[in-house]
């Protein structure tokens, strides 16, 4: 090939890749690494040191491989690093790195442990881009600080649990442990969840929404709403969609009738119309009912009336690669402890069912612990939680001791009144949405 036909067949290799990764159809080169990508910009404002043992810790920022970042090291470092991991930051194009959250930032400190964050090199549903970006700057903080570290955790929420569920399997033995929260590793089954909700919800009253238009929050949901009583007193097909959001989100179990109460509005703001842009930036096209089977089937046979629909982009919902979905298979290369609320639906509990199944399938159940918490917000945790869930993880990667944690797997056990005691906070009652659950013996 002649040299001036290679360099423009790279040039266009380049554009291609930056349009599969930001969601802008933009085809300039790449700009340097300590710059975003073409369409975004950063917000990163100073973070202020705190004082630890009698000294102020060091705050370094800057933008690394298009992503903006924070590293914080103690006066007093214990050589290893604590990686964050940051959930959905929408369809903007302001990237923006954050400190952990739950009273962490102070626990990593105290406990002489440096912790970074990145706000990954895109925004939408890019969980390939937050593995890289956050193996990327895992990496050189190693440069910044006095050694490179001799062990490596990773911890976050939300969508970052995705990108922590795929980072163990991605870069095996480049971290030693991790502690998602509210963390999303269904992976695609979390789209299927939005389906059944909206499709189901459509069935039961007997209006016909989808494909969704731009007006589906309007004029249909509205019209949905009515018809099922849930603004009010539900109907009896509005209570066989709270039994069934109940069913898919996880199951019966402690706190979930009150917990419909808090998401049934939300849930139907999550689909939007397809706006011919990449994937990332429209998830939704991964998602299916094809093979779902709904219960209860009264007095609507759901299972007969509700719409099945297939996945728009059947390549990008069943690929392995490192992409904007980028499944999990379950395959753990470092031991976990996940902490999730009993009544979320926006992440639903379901999530960690999906995770435990698919690595009991890989045999690594025992690198995995699961936690109950019984709130009903999404990553609605108290600092007690969090920090306990840390130390526990420590002591695991530390000297072995593999800590306890809820079985989300038997339905029985879910299902009891007292599920999700063992490790919810009880002084923490009565904040937020706790008081939706009875008050732990």
């Amino acid at each position: 090939m002649p040299r001036a036909s290679a360099a423009l067949l790279a040039l266009l290799l380049t554009a291609s890749a930056l349009v599969a990764s930001t969601g802008l159809a933009i085809a300039d080169p790449e700009p340097p690494g300590d710059q975003p990508l073409p369409g975004y910009t950063i917000s990163n404002p100073a973070v202020a040191p705190i004082v630890v043992g009698g000294a102020e810790t060091t705050v370094r920022q800057g933008v690394h491989e298009h992503a903006a970042y924070i590293l914080e090291v103690p006066a007093d470092w214990n050589g290893e690093l604590v990686m964050w991991a940051h959930g959905y930051r929408g369809l903007g194009y302001t990237l923006t790195p954050e400190t952990p959250g739950f009273g962490l930032r102070r626990t990593f400190l105290e406990q002489g442990y440096a912790w970074a964050a990145s706000s990954y090199s895109t925004n939408g549903y890019d969980v390939g881009a937050g593995v890289r970006s956050t193996r990327d700057l895992a990496t050189y903080a190693s440069e910044l600080l006095p050694h490179e570290a001799t062990r490596i955790y990773v911890t976050g929420v939300s969508m970052g649990g995705h990108v922590i569920g795929r980072s163990l399997e991605q870069y095996p033995g480049f971290y030693d442990g991790a502690m998602p929260m509210c963390g999303q590793l269904g992976d695609v089954e979390l789209f299927d969840f939005f389906v059944d909700y909206n499709l189901g919800a459509q069935a039961l009253a007997g209006h016909d929404a989808y494909p969704y238009t731009k007006d589906y929050q309007s004029v249909d949901v509205p019209v949905i709403k009515e018809k099922l009583g849930l603004n009010g007193a539900l109907t009896p097909e509005g209570e066989q969609l709270r039994a069934m959001t109940i069913e898919r989100s996880g199951g019966p179990r402690p706190g979930a009738a009150a917990a419909f109460g808090q998401w049934k509005d939300f849930l139907f703001t999550l689909p939007s119309v397809d706006d011919g842009g990449t994937l990332a930036f429209n998830i939704g096209r991964v998602a299916t009912n094809r093979d779902t089977v709904y219960t209860p089937s009264s007095p609507v046979d759901l299972d007969a009336e509700i719409e099945r629909v297939d996945p728009t982009d059947p390549a990008g919902r069943y690929s392995h690669r490192l992409d904007a979905p980028s499944r999990i298979s379950g395959r753990p290369t470092a031991p976990v402890v996940s902490l999730h609320n009993l009544g979320d639906m926006f992440v639903p509990f379901s999530m960690e069912q999906i995770y435990l199944r698919e690595v009991n399938r890989h045999h690594r159940g025992s690198m995995v612990v699961q936690r109950a918490i019984r709130s009903a917000g999404h990553c609605e945790f108290s600092p007690a939680e969090a920090s306990t869930a840390w130390g526990d993880l420590v002591d695991w990667v530390e000297h072995g001791d593999r800590p306890a944690g809820d079985d989300v797997l038997d339905r029985a056990a879910v299902a009891a009144p007292d599920y999700g005691c063992a490790f919810t906070d009880p002084t923490a009652y009565g904040t937020g949405s706790r008081r939706l659950f009875a008050r732990c013996p």
